[in-house]
């Protein structure tokens, strides 16, 4: 522990959400290699700017503000205008997020906008409240629930169209 009883050390951090963090990082990369550098390259940065967690219940929201940060800083991204993506054709009811294994899901995601995959990730793999993924994105929360409500559907899209579920009949 640091001078602060309740402060959490970097240890700590790294036992309680190492998984998480990872899982996240892949899930935002798409590469292992790439999940592995952002977790690392995570901790560092947290352990620099430990005295910055003000809240330690708030360290898995914070461990990912900064692993969110990194991914941006590092992978290029080309300029995507939300609104030039049209809107997602309803045509399965299914909960898309209960019917596909990993690497089907994994594939989705990395067609998806960083906009729409981040509030993807945090709310159904990462628990995330909207408020939680609102601070975090920076956004207001009317954004994240219209981006998790086109990015989900723009995810079923995606596993439709690689043919990982179905269309019904």
């Amino acid at each position: 522990m640091s001078e602060s009883s309740s402060q959490p050390d970097i240890r700590q951090l790294i036992e309680e959400h190492y998984e998480m963090l990872f899982r996240f990082a892949w899930r935002l990369s798409g590469s292992q290699e790439d999940a592995e550098d952002l977790t690392q390259q995570t901790f560092l940065t947290a352990h620099r700017k430990l005295h910055q967690l003000e809240k330690p219940e708030a360290a898995k929201s914070w461990l990912c503000t900064i692993l969110r940060r990194q991914f941006l800083r590092t992978v290029e991204q080309s300029p995507v205008s939300l609104e030039a993506i049209p809107e997602p054709d309803n045509t399965t009811s299914e909960d898309v997020l209960d019917t596909f294994d990993s690497e089907s899901l994994q594939a989705a995601l990395q067609d998806l906008p960083e906009e729409f995959r981040t509030p993807i990730i945090l709310f159904y793999l990462g628990e995330f409240s909207y408020n939680q993924i609102a601070e975090q994105m920076e956004i207001p929360l009317g954004t994240v629930m219209s981006r998790l409500a086109r990015g989900r559907e723009h995810l079923k899209q995606r596993l439709i169209a690689r043919g990982f579920i179905e269309t019904p009949s």
